[in-house]
This record gives structure tokens, C-alpha cells and sequence, in this order.
């Protein structure tokens, strides 16, 4: 008989700040995106604490009588790990750690720690693996608590440095390696999609959690993982799709995150060349989330940085089964209607009178407006199909088509 087993989840506190360049709703915006961070990699949140200052601490990211209150409710409350939202420094990270006495990581540290969760291909593995290397290396000596002789004096002369110097060298020596290792995978993945033939490529982009596979299962009729937590997908995923008489590629790939850390936006660069070899974007919105604009922005600057900007995007607004606008009482005369108070119907006429922009709003889960819905992928499809390969002939005649 199998033995049941529960999984427990660490005890975490989240801290965050209130700075200039990030007012009270954004920190708080944050952080609600960091628990649900936390809680894809498996803790549970017990507290959050918010400092408003004009910039970070140097020596601890937080001032000192706010630390005090963090390390009086670790103590109390048996807390595993302290998460920051925003990247520390290798010193700060020491210096908390010592006053904490517990596990003390950063967002970065977060998203590295889930996407070694969900790498499932050894591409996706090496990736994970050289972004967690080059965040390691600044790092290391506050991992190493044997090498306290390099704080010199009676007994503490001799090679202290060697062994930290050591380690330096094992790890540069393996970041050059996984480097090589994903050049040649590159060069692999290359040559894979120059034997794609002649199909039109298409790919879905967007934020993270917005239902990107999910909607991959529905249109492909595939088994692509698809879960209500962060990074559920890690590894492209590519289909051959047929809508009526017209075969095309469909592409899943990795959601974006606001704050992604530099080093993984460069080693995931190559998870990317979906979308950069791709003919048509269909940008997934999630448009139940309330600062949804703000992913949309997020995703047209990475696709900006990785040259795609340009490219013919088709806006699909998910999730409208689970929107619900705020609403304004009747008798209220005192509160201004915002963005939050719209209905579906005013976001419809707001994104379709847009110039140059082709949107539509489906729920993938609840299977509405998908009719719609593939019957624009198929006219745009078309369109870039009939003027690449004016001589390749559908699957059928268009007659046949109900």
C-alpha cells in the first residue's frame, strides 16, 4: 500500500518598500505577485512588512527599527524563510542573514528557485543551471562558513583565500561550459526549425499565469501542462495546427514577469527565437487580472528588447468569465468612475477602436467565442500564407469549407 504522504509548506514572511519610484498600490501590487510566487515554490505566507523610505538601505535594504520587528515575529513565529522583493546585494544578503538567523533569498533568487522546479527539457535545464550559476558567483563567500580564517591573526595566517578562490574557478569553469553546452543546443534548434517547411508560424506571448497553454490545449487539441500557478511552462512547446483546409505551426512559450532579473531575460533569450522567427504574435491578455494593462506593457517591452515589436500581433483578451468590474452604488455621487468600474462591453469598444489593433475576448477554459476566435487566426493566417507560398495549394479547395 502506498503511504500518503503531505507536502508542507515553509513558513514565510515577504518585505517590501515604498519607495518614489514605487508608490503604496504598486509595493502592494508587488507583493501580491511575490506570494504568489512564493506559493508556486511552496511556502505560505505569514506576515508581510512594508518600510517607506526614500531608497534602500545599503548595509540591511531595510532601516534597523524595521528589522527589529521582522526578527521579533521570525523568533515568535518559527519563520523558514524571509523573502525581499527586490534584489539584494551579496553584502545585504549576508548582513540580513546574520541578524535573521533564517533563509533569507530575493525575488530573483525565487523565480530561479521555481524554474528549476519546471525544467523538464535538458535545454531548459542548462539554462536554469547557467542563470543560477551567474547569480551564485558574487555570492559565494557568504555560503561558505568554513573559511572563517580570513579574518587573520593568531592561527588564521596561511592560504585562507585558496580554497574560496577554489570554488571561484569551479564555477566560472562550469558557467563557460553550460555556455558552450546551450551554444551548441542553439545551433541544434536551428537547424529544427529550418526543416519546419513551408507552414506559417505562430506564437503565443503574454504575461505569466494568463492561459497561454491552456488555450494551446484547446486550438491543438494537445496535453501541454497547464496550471493555475507562475512558470507553469518552462520549454517551448510547438504543434501543427489545422484550422478548416489551413495546416500552421503553433508555438507555447515561456510568460513574462515585471522585475525579471537581467540574467535570466539574457540566458532565456534563445527559448525566444520562437517568437522571433514567428510570422504572426498572439498576445494573451488575462483580462480578470486588474492591472492587466500594466502586463501588456510589460510584454511589448520584452518583445521590444528581443526586436519582435514589429511584428503582426493579434490582442486575445482571456478570462472573461472570471472579470468582474468594481462597482458604484446607485446613490454614490462622491467616487469617480476608473478603469477598474468598466464592463466588458466598454473594454471591447476601448481595444477595438484602437488603430492597427485586432482584439478579441474569449475564456479558453469555458470554450466562449473560440468559433470566433479561430476564424480570425484563420483570415490572418491566410493572409501570410496566400503571399508567402502564392502556389502552395490548401489541404483542400476553399469550396469544401462549411
Amino acid at each position: 500500500m502506498l503511504e500518503q504522504s503531505t507536502a508542507e509548506y515553509e513558513r514565510v514572511i515577504l518585505i517590501g518598500l515604498i519607495t518614489q519610484a514605487q508608490d503604496e498600490e504598486k509595493s502592494k501590487e508587488y507583493l501580491d505577485e511575490l506570494e504568489f510566487l512564493a506559493y508556486t515554490a511552496g511556502g505560505e505566507v505569514l506576515k508581510r512588512f512594508v518600510q517607506k523610505v526614500q531608497m534602500p538601505n545599503p548595509k540591511t535594504f531595510i532601516g534597523s527599527g524595521k528589522m527589529e520587528d521582522v526578527l521579533a515575529f521570525v523568533e515568535a513565529n518559527n519563520i523558514d524563510t524571509a523573502i525581499f522583493d527586490d534584489e539584494l546585494s551579496p553584502a545585504q544578503q549576508k548582513n540580513i542573514e546574520k541578524i535573521l538567523k533564517c533563509k533569507v533569498i530575493d525575488r530573483t533568487y525565487l523565480i530561479l528557485d521555481i524554474f528549476a522546479q519546471r525544467a523538464q527539457t535538458s535545454y531548459a535545464r542548462t539554462q536554469v543551471e547557467l542563470a543560477q550559476y551567474e547569480y551564485l558567483l558574487p555570492r559565494l563567500t557568504g555560503l561558505w562558513t568554513h573559511l572563517e580564517r580570513q579574518r587573520g591573526g593568531i592561527g588564521m595566517r596561511g592560504p585562507g583565500e585558496t580554497e574560496i578562490e577554489t570554488d571561484r574557478r569551479i564555477v566560472r569553469d562550469r558557467i563557460s561550459l553550460l555556455k558552450k553546452k546551450i551554444a551548441k543546443i542553439d545551433r541544434q534548434m536551428e537547424v529544427q526549425r529550418g526543416n519546419r517547411g513551408a507552414l506559417v508560424r505562430v506564437a503565443l506571448v503574454g504575461y505569466t499565469n494568463v492561459g497561454k497553454s491552456t488555450l494551446m490545449n484547446v486550438i491543438s487539441k494537445s496535453d501541454v501542462f497547464a496550471e493555475n500557478k507562475l512558470f507553469a511552462t518552462l520549454d517551448t512547446t510547438v504543434r501543427k495546427v489545422v484550422i478548416g483546409n489551413l495546416p500552421f505551426l503553433l508555438s507555447d512559450t515561456v510568460g513574462f514577469i515585471r522585475k525579471l532579473p537581467t540574467q535570466l531575460v539574457e540566458s532565456f533569450k534563445s527559448t525566444l527565437d520562437e517568437v522571433r522567427e514567428a510570422d504572426l504574435l498572439l498576445h494573451v491578455v488575462d483580462i480578470s487580472h486588474p492591472s492587466f494593462e500594466d502586463h501588456i506593457d510589460s510584454v511589448n517591452q520584452i518583445l521590444d528588447e528581443i526586436k519582435s515589436a514589429e511584428k503582426p500581433t493579434f490582442m486575445v483578451f482571456n478570462k472573461i468569465d472570471a472579470y468582474e468590474p468594481e462597482t458604484i452604488e446607485s446613490d454614490d455621487l462622491v467616487t469617480e468612475k476608473t478603469k477598474a468600474h468598466f464592463s466588458l462591453k466598454e473594454w471591447k469598444q476601448t481595444w477595438m477602436q484602437r488603430e492597427n489593433t485586432d482584439a478579441i475576448f474569449i475564456s479558453a477554459l469555458n470554450k466562449e467565442n473560440l468559433e470566433e476566435f479561430r476564424k480570425m487566426v484563420y483570415d490572418k493566417v491566410r493572409d501570410i500564407h496566400v503571399t508567402r507560398f502564392p502556389y502552395n495549394n490548401f489541404l483542400y479547395p476553399e469550396e469544401y469549407l462549411e
